[in-house]
């Protein structure tokens, strides 16, 4: 059976996640916005056994300014300490993976060096849990925006990986990946084939027209992308699924219906 959570910001992503019939759980350690170090809603073993106990999937999600793949020293090394930190408290609490966008360059800038800023962060940031690499849905210089950009990107990462350090895979957000221009129809097959895994499924509807380039997301029955499309796309991914969408509680209960 597939896994289905939701996407929580603030208070006791345990509590809450069993409060809505939830097996499967992501949230932040902190601010997103913010560069401080992981802080957590309770003493990391407490958590770990909890979630154990209870049988739900914790997952969790990287601050969202983190980018590795920044031209920029004083953004591109922060980043890099931030993300294996990030990493280190996210196996304290037994997660499943830690999420973190792809990045990108800054305009004017030959995206390569961002490719391989990311083999280099790659190679020195041990990886207790898997580091899953999220799609994005905009930006000229964006690491992972589209089918394209995400071979780029494997490319760069899947040797370093492979050299050690712990796992590298993909979450996929089906309105990023509707936003950039890619067909969810065939999406699953086509990114498979580049990465080899889809870890985790970002459960979305998008607010905005096929390949708008914007991150907006809608309940699964109310944006523009077809629900049944949505489904498709779960199904084949055979990954657990995480909704971040307003009503990600009553997106979880649709879903578990539907599937």
């Amino acid at each position: 059976m597939t896994r289905i959570g939701l996407h929580l910001h603030e208070g006791d992503p345990l509590d809450q996640a069993q409060a809505t019939g939830a097996d499967a759980v992501q949230f932040f350690l902190g601010d997103p916005q913010g560069w401080q170090a992981p802080a957590f809603p309770r003493e990391p073993a407490e958590l770990r056994a909890a979630f154990e106990a209870a049988d739900v999937y914790p997952y969790v999600h990287a601050q969202y300014i983190i980018n590795v793949a920044s031209p920029n020293n004083r953004i591109r090394i922060p980043s890099r300490k931030l993300l294996e930190q990030q990493l280190k408290a996210a196996a304290s609490i037994g997660a499943k993976g830690l999420i973190v966008h792809g990045g990108h360059v800054t305009a004017g800038t030959d995206p390569q060096l961002g490719y391989d800023s990311w083999t280099k962060a790659i190679e020195r940031i041990e990886r207790p849990v898997p580091l899953l690499i999220e799609n994005t849905a905009g930006g000229d210089g964006a690491m992972a925006r589209g089918i394209d950009a995400i071979a780029r990107l494997w490319d760069a990462v899947a040797d370093a990986a492979a050299a050690g350090g712990g796992e590298v895979g993909f979450c996929l957000d089906t309105c990023h990946a509707f936003a950039a221009g890619e067909d969810l129809a065939t999406i699953v097959d086509r990114l498979t084939a580049v990465t080899g895994r889809i870890d985790l499924v970002h459960c979305n509807n998008s607010r905005d027209e096929f390949g708008s380039g914007r991150d907006r997301h809608a309940g699964l029955e109310s944006g523009q992308i077809d629900p049944g499309l949505i489904l498709d796309v779960v199904r084949s991914a055979g990954a657990t699924v995480i909704c971040e969408t307003p009503d990600a509680a009553g997106d979880v209960r649709w879903l578990r219906a539907k599937l």
